[in-house]
């Protein structure tokens, strides 16, 4: 239809059957540059519409509106490609295949990971799913900050504990503390330990851990391939000249130290050097000023700026009994991974953490998060798998085929046409590193093959076929769907 219309076509989903099964605009928008009405063009691209093979017919709406109707056989090609493609369905996309890097979580190893580092860890996976799916190649990377002022407070607040003695006021003191400090050794090291526990528990893996302290030692070779000069006893990269808002410093020159934008510029030459393509960091919503300053990293090295991305998510809150919970990991008053996972297992917690856009903030209602009713997403959406699984068991052998009846009903005409969206959901939800369209997508798939369910029999129907196969399809996009949120899908619930 683009080629008739000589412009892009995005087709809609009509709300009433009456539109059509698609509609467009194209002719109201298109026509001004061709110098012609409207609706004189939406009729002349109907009566071409209206020739090809899948179409039924295409009828002119009001000022211009295109109406497109389409006949069974539609549906059934779409559902016979589905089910030949399989788990498959929807990936590959990508139309450049490249090596990506996304750097996830790397909070500083003085405690468990936080429900704050848990969206990091949650979100910046599925990035990396999606891009995989789509056909990039992904490596998944956690810097560890394990050297600096936090980590030395840390380490001595464990100290104070092993000598029965109460950490200093700005030390940590949370009941963590006392259980690393009842362990030999060097609790850093431990916390390392027990984060990689934590995110494979959570299930992101992580390909590879970076030590800050190893990554400045690239510190020396780095500089001289900056734009720099020296001012007030210290030595600045003119990062303004490369589009961040203020030049950053660099070393101190009364005695030598590098400071922090010397770590980061190394950080980002050392991961280029390794032969990525493209660089992507998920930062937490107090990092807004890393986003230029890392672009210009970037552009100081020779690498093209928009090679380097920065994915900034926002905070969350857990409310539970009505209240929200306060935050302070010295304290302890935080609310850990760990004990929302107990709370309202880890399948809810994935969900609801890339439930909302990572610009956004999130409040995860514990209460809702963890009742087993049609009021929690997760569970409603696991419950249409589940439910899907057990009319395959009753099938046993029984024949799926796509062939559409010709009298193919409104509920199964809908849930083919959701199910046929998933690529294109797949693929604007990678471009837009929008974790969260999957799993809206996913309710709107379970909602169709629910409103399909009350109304219709599958099993010993006069159009058995026809319905397993619908219901094997929208399993496999369920599921799939699942994975790319790392959420189980169930065969029984």
């Amino acid at each position: 239809m683009g080629r008739l219309a000589g412009a892009t076509v995005r087709l809609e989903r009509p709300s009433r059957a009456e539109h059509g099964d698609y509609a467009t605009n194209v002719a109201m928008q298109q026509a001004p540059k061709d110098g012609r009405p409207p609706r004189e063009l939406a009729e002349s691209l109907a009566s071409e519409v209206a020739r090809l093979p899948q179409v039924e017919r295409a009828e002119v709406a009001g000022p211009g509106f295109l109406n497109v109707f389409l006949t069974p056989d539609w549906y059934g090609a779409a559902l016979g490609e589905i089910l030949e493609a399989g788990a498959e369905y929807g990936g590959g996309s990508a139309s450049t295949k490249e090596r990506v890097q996304v750097e996830l979580v790397s909070a500083n190893p003085t405690g468990p990971l936080t429900v704050g580092s848990a969206r990091n860890a949650a979100y910046g996976d599925v990035v990396a799913r999606l891009l995989a799916f789509t056909g990039d190649q992904v490596e998944r990377e956690y810097y560890f900050n394990d050297v600096g002022r936090q980590v030395d407070l840390f380490r001595e607040s464990v100290e104070a504990r092993r000598r029965g003695e109460e950490p200093r006021a700005e030390g940590y003191t949370a009941d963590y503390v006392r259980e690393i400090a009842a362990e030999p050794g060097d609790p850093v090291e431990r916390m390392l330990e027990l984060i990689e526990e934590e995110l494979g528990d959570f299930r992101v893996p992580i390909d590879s851990w970076v030590l800050q302290r190893k990554v400045e030692r690239e510190i020396p070779d780095v500089l001289p391939r900056l734009d720099t000069y020296e001012a007030e006893g210290t030595t600045w990269a003119r990062t303004s000249e490369y589009g961040d808002d203020k030049d950053r410093p660099l070393v101190r020159s009364s005695d030598g130290s590098f400071l922090y934008f010397a770590g980061d510029v190394a950080y980002v030459w050392n991961k280029f050097g390794r032969g990525f393509d493209r660089l992507i960091y998920v930062l937490g919503a107090d990092h807004h000023g890393y986003i230029g300053r890392l672009k210009a990293a970037t552009a100081m090295l020779g690498y093209e700026p928009d090679r380097l991305e920065v994915l900034i998510y926002q905070l969350v809150s857990i409310v539970e009994g009505g209240e929200a919970r306060q935050s302070s990991k010295r304290r302890g008053d935080v609310v850990f991974l760990r004990e929302l996972v107990e709370k309202i297992g880890i399948d809810a917690a994935r969900w609801y953490l890339v439930s909302r856009g990572h610009d956004q903030p999130i409040d995860i209602d514990v209460d809702l998060a963890k009742e087993r009713s049609e009021k929690n997403p997760v569970y409603y959406v696991q419950y249409a798998h589940a439910r899907i699984a057990g009319i395959l068991r009753n099938a046993g052998e029984a024949v799926a085929a796509a062939q559409a009846p010709m009298d193919i009903a409104p509920e199964e005409r809908d849930l083919v046409k959701r199910l046929a969206e998933f690529p294109e959901v797949v693929g604007e939800a990678t471009q837009r590193r929008a974790a969260h369209a999957i799993p809206t997508y996913a309710i709107r798939v379970a909602d169709d093959f629910h409103r399909f369910y009350h109304r219709h029999r599958v099993l010993g129907s006069d159009r058995q076929e026809f319905r397993l196969a619908l219901v094997l399809a929208t399993k496999t996009i369920l599921a799939r769907s699942l994975d790319l949120i790392g959420v189980g899908a169930p065969e029984r619930m």
